[in-house]
């Protein structure tokens, strides 16, 4: 009638294991959120728009979150060695 639970899987799950990741993937997406940033609010300025300002806000934003990840992805290689 249903899944009892009975029946086990023939291997086991296995884990990516996080120790071999030489950058945290959070900081390589905020770092290319930063880099797009960048790049539209130059075409932004170059354009004569003042819209320009928020991608350099949102550029600020993302770098902020990449040298937080960073520095988290250190601190947490760190504790395991």
């Amino acid at each position: 009638m249903g899944d009892t639970g009975r029946r086990r899987p023939r291997c086991p799950p296995t884990y990516p294991d996080r120790r071999t990741a030489p950058m945290p993937r959070l900081a390589l997406y905020a770092l290319i959120v930063c880099l797009l940033a960048v790049a539209a609010a130059v075409v932004s300025f170059v354009q004569g728009s003042f819209l320009g300002i928020v991608w350099v806000l949102l550029a600020g934003l993302s770098s902020n979150m990449c040298w937080y990840y960073l520095k988290r992805g250190k601190a947490e290689k760190a504790v395991t060695r």
